[in-house]
């Protein structure tokens, strides 16, 4: 029973270390700039939104947390985030963490947070 509870214990540490990895950024090519494309989505108040770019920066960062169809695990659910938090509140969030989740500040370019906070913002 012991050895059943330390397996537990291990996996769930590892899950719960793979949230918030992702892209350190350390000098390398920037594969989420936002080059002013706009694919979808309504983005009142937000710039404008790039999804390809957005999603490669959500599939390398954000994953993990919140799964590959945004329906959340071990982070909340972000199918409707632009419908709760403004593109500001995202972004703060992305940049400085919130509950469980890491900031992204020191992971992320401004660029990428911008990105991606545009496009989640646009889900509603």
């Amino acid at each position: 029973m012991k050895w059943l509870l330390l397996v537990a214990a291990v996996v769930l540490v590892i899950a719960l270390s793979a949230c918030g990895g992702g892209n350190k950024n350390n000098g390398g090519t920037n594969t989420g700039t936002n080059n002013g494309a706009t694919n979808g989505g309504n983005n009142a108040g937000g710039g404008a939104v790039d999804a390809a770019a957005a999603e490669a920066i959500y599939k390398q960062n954000c994953i993990g947390c919140h799964a590959v169809d945004m329906t959340g695990g071990v982070g909340p659910n972000l199918t409707k985030v632009g419908a709760k938090l403004s593109v500001d509140e995202i972004k703060a969030t992305i940049t400085n963490g919130r509950g469980g989740m890491p900031a992204y500040k020191d992971k992320l370019s401004s660029a990428d947070i911008d990105t991606l906070s545009n496009w989640l913002a646009s889900m509603k």
